[in-house]
């Protein structure tokens, strides 16, 4: 039985060409520690980390490698921002939409005197930037909201949340968990002053690393969370006041970082542009079909027009983990079923609290994939 990988919104399968590969040679011929050691060695590793830095610049159009900071994830990422930014008396604007990244981490704030408003989406996850605004108080601090649904791929308004924040002086920091690698995002012109990433889903690197690109202007207003040896200013037991040893301590996931290097490279050569149009392709092929199944409603848009290729369907006379199960028993067809740490948006969309079956793609899926797993959820289905 063939197997069929239909869950990249969790984690892209496979990763980038070389990536494997990359993290095998600097564990085998050079894990050494950056900021450490007075050695080639180090110096090299080093290189390689900047040179990740200024890769992540050049995609996300940001001027200043030293404000790119690495973190494990993009949960730690969004955790220093809602942490170390809001303060007791702030408000905050999110989306309808978020993932519960962003909505825990502001849940625990909320305990200590912040407060937050979501901008509501309509069925389809369409949010209409006006909704944003109309949430505007004096004590607004910030828009915080993800890039694109990780439920059903509607993409939110970014472009025009920006211009609002730049109208009102509110810090814009955007989740590009769904988004980044495979859709183009300028910081400057969407005006984001903090851009979260992973490594590990739409840029094909491993699991374990994250990161975030913070505006300059903001640097010096984030506590730090964790603070440790840095390798700089090893006199002193403040933390450094520089960037990016502020939000840095400790030992670094090299080897992941090695494994993002080689997976941006690979972006670089291979051109997102080429991948969004692929990812798309394969998205509506597979909305097609699920349109002409019994008994199953697409959630969303049903076309690909601002959405990214992920599609959730709900059976409507079956258990959807039951559909889940037996897709994947029977067909190879592997997708993700439940709530996807994204209640709020299962309640915006009407499918909480049952959940869906979420199905993901990336460049590598093909039109025959996308056939077989219709051929599998039709005889499921009739069967049921």
């Amino acid at each position: 039985m063939q197997k069929i990988y239909f869950d990249n919104g969790s984690t892209s399968f496979p990763k980038a060409p070389g990536v494997g590969e990359a993290i095998k040679t600097i564990i085998e011929q050079g894990a050494y520690n950056i900021n450490r050691g007075g050695y080639a060695g180090a110096y090299q590793v080093a290189d390689m980390v900047l040179d990740t830095r200024e890769q992540l610049c050049r995609l996300f159009h940001f001027p200043q490698s030293r404000n790119v900071v690495f973190t494990p994830s993009i949960t730690y990422s969004l955790n220093y921002v809602v942490k170390g930014l809001l303060k007791p008396g702030d408000h905050v604007i999110v989306s309808s939409m978020e993932h519960n990244g962003l909505m825990r981490p502001l849940a625990q704030m909320a305990a200590k005197g912040v407060s937050f408003d979501a901008a509501q989406a309509d069925r389809d996850g369409v949010l209409d930037p006006q909704k944003v605004e109309d949430l505007i108080r004096p004590n607004t601090r910030a828009v915080m909201m993800l890039h694109a649904s990780n439920l059903c791929g509607t993409m939110l308004p970014i472009r025009e949340a920006g211009e609002i924040c730049a109208r009102h002086g509110l810090v814009f920091a955007v989740d590009s968990a769904q988004t980044a690698g495979v859709f183009p995002i300028d910081m400057q012109q969407m005006g984001i002053h903090i851009l979260c990433f992973t490594g590990h889903k739409g840029l094909r690197g491993p699991q374990g690393v994250g990161g975030m690109l913070i505006d300059e202007s903001l640097c010096m207003q984030i506590d730090p969370l964790i603070s440790g040896g840095t390798g700089s200013r090893s006199d002193s037991e403040e933390v450094p006041d520089f960037m990016p040893d502020r939000f840095e301590s400790g030992t670094m996931n090299l080897p992941g970082i090695a494994g993002l290097h080689q997976a941006l490279s690979y972006l670089e050569e291979y051109g997102i542009d080429n991948i969004a149009r692929q990812e798309l392709e394969i998205c509506q092929r597979f909305i097609d079909g699920a349109l002409a199944l019994p008994d199953a409603r697409v959630v969303g848009k049903l076309d690909t027009q601002g959405r990214a290729a992920i599609v959730s369907l709900d059976f409507l006379k079956m258990d959807n983990a039951e559909v889940a199960f037996l897709l994947e028993q029977e067909y190879g067809v592997m997708t993700r079923c439940g709530l996807h740490c994204a209640p709020r948006a299962h309640k915006s969309l009407g499918t909480f609290p049952k959940g869906t079956v979420r199905f993901s793609f990336s460049h590598h899926n093909t039109a025959e994939e996308v056939d077989a797993c219709m051929e599998g959820l039709r005889n499921i289905l009739t069967q049921g």
